[in-house]
């Protein structure tokens, strides 16, 4: 599930007042952002180093350390590190794509086949793997 944070406009986000200066709210894709559970001082995260490593894969959410009360680092689960990459990799190819179309450097499909089949015809047929 994508991890994605949406910047909400304030008057938009649950419980604000209208006119009032406060910092902007934020939601994931999957679930909304605890500020009581997902935000930890690093101090606190120097002495259950141990504990909070281990529950990552447990935790729905990225984990934000604060430095000073401002945020300095994002810790999350190697499997949600990877999905995250994976996304934004994604992400990258699609818009590569997309710009490839807009500046006309695109082919038909029947031109794409036959330079396939004349690139296959010119290389020697693959030995097979001995094990």
């Amino acid at each position: 599930m994508a991890k994605v944070v949406y910047r909400i406009r304030q008057d938009e986000a649950a419980g604000s007042r209208t006119g009032e200066a406060a910092g902007p709210a934020y939601r994931t894709a999957a679930r909304a952002f605890q500020t009581a559970e997902d935000i930890i001082p690093i101090a606190e995260l120097k002495a259950n180093m141990s504990e909070i490593v281990r529950g990552l894969d447990e935790r729905p959410r990225p984990l934000v350390v604060t430095l000073n009360g401002k945020p300095a680092a994002v810790v999350m689960s190697p499997r949600e590190y990877d999905q995250l990459s994976y996304r934004s990799r994604f992400v990258d190819a699609v818009n590569e794509g997309l710009a490839d179309v807009h500046a006309g450097r695109v082919v038909d499909g029947d031109q794409a086949v036959a330079e396939l089949l004349r690139e296959l015809e010119g290389k020697p047929a693959r030995k097979p793997r001995r094990r």
